[in-house]
Parts: structure tokens; sequence; C-alpha cells
């Protein structure tokens, strides 16, 4: 597998090599020279993965404390198309962009939704997963509409695309004086379910997860706040391990298993875009 992945290697760098050849771009080859991602990688056999522990089901403990989830699946079947084992390191979900620059992570890997402020200090994946930020509330609230959720306190977790899709709806100004942050939605579906908060705006993901292990206790509006996509977050200058996981997932999507990780985290197969 390591062979197959040193002939991956070599024939991304042949490229930049004829591109910046044919152009006469001296920067572009210097850029490929120095881009060393994919083989650090290599070299220490290990693809170091952050992730929130607290984002079923893409990334939690489960109930022997064991790190699971369908983004935990699919990151160690990449692994294995790599040829190197998978770290999962818990981070600071709110500092998530700081830890990757730091180089405490290889990559950013948990339900991370693509948006036009990320790209400019993150390198995304293609999308693999779609999702949308969705609205909570108890089985008996009287909250319909999203226009309802005025009227009483909105929970949401600190740092996330929630926040994000929030501040820009025209909702927001009647709305920001009643935002209760989190740092994780466990949290924030626990207080919902104590009362603390009227609604949690989460991602469909993680929100049909929780319904599906509260049957009859929560509810989602027919309204929402707009559909995204999920992607691994990668270095901006790491274009050459960004192009051999892209080639994993790829292989991932049409040989199956991409199929058997959605059934079993989903309850369907063929969710990967």
């Amino acid at each position: 597998m390591k062979k197959l992945m040193a002939a991956i290697l070599a024939g991304v760098l042949a490229v930049c090599f004829v591109l910046s050849g044919c152009g006469g771009n001296e920067t572009a080859d210097t850029q490929a020279e120095a881009d060393q991602s994919l083989q650090q990688v290599l070299d220490k056999d290990e693809l170091v993965v952050g992730l929130d522990i607290a984002f079923p089901p893409m990334g939690f403990q489960d109930e022997n404390n064991e790190i699971v989830g369908f983004d935990v699946d699919l990151a160690k079947e990449v692994g294995k198309v790599l040829g190197v084992n998978v770290q999962l390191k818990p981070i600071d979900w709110k500092s998530k962009e700081m830890e990757l620059k730091s180089g405490k992570v290889d990559v950013l890997w948990n339900g991370y939704t693509i948006t036009d402020e990320r790209k400019k200090e993150v390198l995304f994946s293609d999308p693999y997963l779609a999702n949308k930020q969705i609205i909570i509330v108890k089985a008996d609230s009287p909250i319909q509409a999203k226009a309802d959720i005025t009227s009483g306190k909105v929970g949401l977790q600190t740092g996330s695309t929630a926040e994000d899709a929030i501040k820009a709806d025209p909702i927001y100004d009647q709305i920001k004086g009643n935002l209760m942050m989190y740092d994780d939605n466990n949290t924030a579906m626990m207080d919902l379910d104590a009362g603390r908060v009227e609604s949690v705006v989460v991602d469909e993901v993680v929100g049909k997860y929780y319904l599906s292990k509260h049957e009859g206790q929560y509810r989602i509006l027919d309204e929402d706040f707009g559909d995204e996509q999920y992607g691994v977050g990668f270095r901006l200058e790491d274009h050459a391990l960004r192009d051999a996981v892209q080639e994993a997932l790829d292989t991932i999507k049409t040989n199956g298993v991409g199929d058997e990780i959605s059934e079993k985290w989903f309850g369907e197969p063929g969710l990967m875009l």
C-alpha cells in the first residue's frame, strides 16, 4: 500500500513539474518541492485527525469512552488506503483552525462545514456530505415556526456554523440577546430538555441522531437556516496531502465502503456526495 502511495506522490510531483516547466514558473516548482505534507505523513506512519468528541454521530465518545462515529470510520478507511495509522486527537473546536495551523493536527475532520470565510485560512477537500442547520424544540413546545424562536432563548455551539448561519439571517437582530452559547451540542440539548432554552440550532446530522435516540421527546421545525456541505480541512499549503486524501475518499465512495459506513450511522447508503 505504501508503494501505491509513493507512486501517487511521484505522480503529483510530476504533474507539478510539467506544469511549472511548461510555463517557466519557478515559483510553482519551488512550492511543489516544498510541499512535503503527504511525505511527512507517510514517513511518520500517522495521520493526526483533529475532532470534537461531542458531535454525534460524526465523532463522539461511546459508553466505553471509545471515540467512534461516521467521520471516525471514514478517516480510518482513508488511513488504510494511505497505508498509515490514524490518530484521533480531541481538540477545542472553538480554536480548530489554530490547532491546524500550529501543526498539532494534520487535518480537521468532524462535521466541518465548508464556508467562504473558512476557505481564506483552510484548504478543503471536495464536499463529501450534505447538511443544514435545523431548529430543534421539545415535542410539546408551542414553537411552530422559525419566527417563533424569538420568544425564548436559543442554544447553539460556540464557533459552529450554526452561529454563522444565525448571524447571517435577518432574524439575528431579534434573537441576538437571547442566544445561549455552549462548548458542545450535548450541553445545549441537556439545557433544552431542562427548559433553560426553548430551542437549539444544530447540524441536521446531529439533530436527527439525537431524535433517533430520544424518540418522542423532540421535533424539528420545517424551516431551517440553510443548506451546507462538510469537507476535510487542511493547511493552505498542504496540497499534496489534500490530493491524496481526496483520492482515497473517491475510492471509498466507489468501492462500497462509503455505503457501509453510511448505513451503519444513518441507516441508509448512498449519502456520500
